[in-house]
């Protein structure tokens, strides 16, 4: 690709000193203006950003446009999920060629019947520069379906009724909701959770009639602790409404018959700090998943629906150590457990007449085992999902009694090339600082030389117990194609390697996060497989932190990073109880307010970390509307760096004027953004093609 000289300079933002003072001691804020969004001059400063990006990166426009055909050629566009059944209906999504958003339809009894359309989203997002459909549920007797809607990119969602035998959407429309609701078995009551204002926290669950006023509904919980978020389902049993509360170490529930909507819940559990749990009901007891009596990995209890207090909880499976358990199904004869070990994805079949106990065999080290969607009791078939870092992903159904596997659907990679067996994958273990070994999953093209020049581009993410598991990627074989190496480093702060490796990446041990991305890059170089002219990061939200972490600790490192809608001012955010999901977050990187928080969340936070030296070229991108990390952050972040480097290595800010946390909406509109973020990376490494 041509390069040009770029006549555009880089926007410099104006200085505003602001002081902010706690614990006796003083930080200078800069740019602490840019926190007003319907600011003209904030606006004025993110287009100008953008237009300088745009014009660094002008040569590389019509690789970006390539890029963007090959992965969506890749993709089926006239695609359609594998079917389930619920309540005597067959339930698709469906996509058509040349459309950007699903078409929800279901089919009577059989897949032979007619097929009915619930929502075309193709139609519903007409006039949206961003649309999002959520929290479709359908009422027991399957003539209503409430659903929700956000065209902003907050996560606020309008929730609203259709009459799925006329088609007729009623009048109801119940603004700043989670997007979550469910029906009671009377067909005319739904519970639904709406949102904070100004946090979005979600905080109260409400009780709505069928065709009655907002106004009318009846305020049934409210989540008064502002470290606690709540939310409202039905078990799979159908005989229960449950109400959830939980913090990153404290859960709560309550229950209500669904046959009586009009009843008062009861607590299952009150909440004790660092007490855990989940429930899921079957045949009059109910089987919880729970941290409870130190089980650090979890253990699964049972206790009987009419004695829900800790107290009478008896041990299924015990706590084991070194296995991870994350996930239950019941069905009639069998239980299945969705476990991790020693960083595996594990799924255990046990007989409830304790004849059969068995794990599924997978022959690998990097692939992604996950439950699908089993809403029956009565099957004797699981469903499940499988891939690799070089297998497309398949949907299986797996028989109990014929032990038979049957794939209901595996992933298609379209156009010419593609074979996965031309493409190696294997984990390779780090040794970090301490002495702990830190695990990464690595994917290339068979072929490459471990001479120190391959260019290598390592991901991780690393916070609230996360776990980013080696999954296939079609959008990924555009770099692997190129030459490039990916490497997942599953760093402290995840749970690949159980609770433990969680508990040793937060709050006053969350430095290991950071040293253990460091580490890795260490080791991917010691090993010959990149140099640190060939190396580059990638992280988003909490990962976008842990970029903006280990480049002001060791910047040497990398060629290049890119940070996606990056938490970087890590202190002034925690600081403030106004900013979505601030209060919520204090067991997971502390309360600044305690001084030794303040001080040790000081000491890494990346934007109060800058410093007149030399950093890699830095690709940044946030969305307007972001509700998770305010765009404000990495704007600030960016300006800091462009005041204080010594360096001329690019720093590049892309900002989506109509997106949020998770960016475009479309189908492939997303692709673009992949296709700027490979363009950088490619231009870097002098690839155009």
């Amino acid at each position: 690709m041509l390069k040009t000289t770029v006549l555009v300079n880089p926007p410099i933002a104006k200085k505003i000193s602001k002081s902010l003072e706690i614990h006796n001691d003083v930080r200078v804020d800069n740019y602490f203006w840019m926190n007003e969004r319907e600011d003209k001059e904030v606006i004025t400063h993110l287009k100008a950003e953008n237009t300088y990006a745009k014009a660094v990166l002008k040569h590389t426009e019509n690789f970006q446009s390539d890029l963007f055909e090959e992965m969506k050629g890749r993709i089926k566009e006239d695609d359609s999920s594998v079917p389930y059944k619920l309540n005597g209906y067959w339930y698709i999504t469906k996509f058509e060629k040349g459309k950007d958003y699903p078409i929800y339809t279901r089919k009577k009894e059989t897949l032979e019947a007619p097929e009915i359309v619930i929502f075309d989203c193709n139609e519903m997002a007409k006039g949206h520069a961003f649309f999002k459909l959520g929290g479709i549920s359908i009422s027991p007797d399957n003539t209503m379906a409430s659903f929700a809607i956000d065209t902003v990119s907050r996560r606020q969602y309008a929730l609203q009724i259709k009459n799925l035998k006329t088609g007729e959407i009623f009048s109801d429309k119940i603004e700043n909701t989670t997007g979550s609701s469910t029906w009671a078995n009377d067909n005319q009551t739904l519970f639904y959770t709406k949102k904070d204002e100004v946090t979005l926290r979600s905080d109260k669950v409400y009780k709505h009639k069928l065709n009655s006023l907002e106004a009318l509904d009846v305020l049934v919980y409210h989540e008064k602790d502002d470290t606690f978020n709540s939310f409202v389902y039905k078990t799979k049993s159908k005989k229960f409404i449950v109400i959830g509360s939980s913090s990153t170490l404290t859960s709560e529930f309550r229950i209500l018959n669904a046959d009586t909507p009009d009843g008062d819940f009861k607590v299952f559990q009150e909440r004790e700090r660092e007490l855990e749990y989940s429930i899921a009901h079957y045949n009059n007891s109910f089987y919880i998943v729970t941290n409870k009596d130190e089980a650090t990995n979890f253990k699964l209890q049972k206790t009987p629906e009419n004695n829900t207090g800790k107290e009478n909880w008896v041990d299924v499976l015990p706590h084991r150590k070194e296995v991870l358990l994350e996930d239950i199904e019941i069905f009639d004869s069998y239980l299945v457990v969705n476990e991790r070990e020693n960083g595996l994805n594990k799924i255990r079949i046990i007989s409830w007449s304790g004849k059969e106990d068995y794990y599924l065999p997978f022959n690998s080290e990097t692939y992604t085992a996950s439950l699908g969607n089993n809403s029956d009791f009565k099957s004797n078939e699981l469903r499940y999902s499988y891939n690799s870092l070089t297998t497309p992903s398949s949907v299986i159904d797996y028989n109990f009694k014929t032990k038979i596997k049957t794939i209901k659907k595996e992933q298609e990679v379209l156009g010419e090339g593609f074979n996965k067996d031309n493409y190696e994958s294997k984990r390779i273990w780090s040794t970090a600082r301490d002495g702990v070994k830190v695990p990464i999953s690595i994917v290339y093209k068979k072929g490459i030389v471990l001479n120190g020049k391959n260019p290598v581009l390592q991901y991780a993410y690393g916070s609230y117990g996360s776990t980013i598991d080696p999954y296939f990627s079609i959008i990924r074989l555009s770099l692997l194609d190129r030459g490039f190496v990916y490497a997942i480093t599953h760093i402290r702060g995840g749970e690949y390697l159980g609770r433990a490796w969680y508990e040793n990446g937060k709050l006053l041990t969350k430095m290991n996060t950071f040293t253990d991305f460091i580490d890795c890059s260490k080791f991917l170089i010691k090993e010959n497989y990149t140099a640190p002219e060939h190396l580059y990061a990638m992280g988003g939200s909490a990962g976008g932190l842990l970029m903006g972490a280990v480049i002001n600790i060791n910047p040497e490192l990398y060629n290049g990073v890119i940070a996606t809608v990056p938490f970087v001012d890590v202190v002034t955010t925690m600081l403030d109880d106004t900013i979505p999901l601030t209060t919520g977050e204090y067991d997971e990187w502390g309360n600044p307010n305690l001084k030794e928080y303040y001080d040790y969340m000081k000491s890494y936070s990346p934007y109060d970390n800058v410093q007149p030296k030399n950093y890699p070229n830095l690709l940044v991108t946030t969305g307007l509307h972001d509700s998770q990390v305010q765009y404000f952050e990495p704007a600030k972040w960016v300006s800091k760096l462009r005041e204080l480097k010594t360096d001329s290595n690019k720093l590049l800010f892309h900002i989506d004027m109509e997106a949020g946390h998770g960016g475009a909406s479309g189908r492939f509109e997303s692709l673009k953004e992949v296709a700027l973020e490979y363009a950088f990376l490619f231009d870097l490494e002098g690839i155009d093609s």
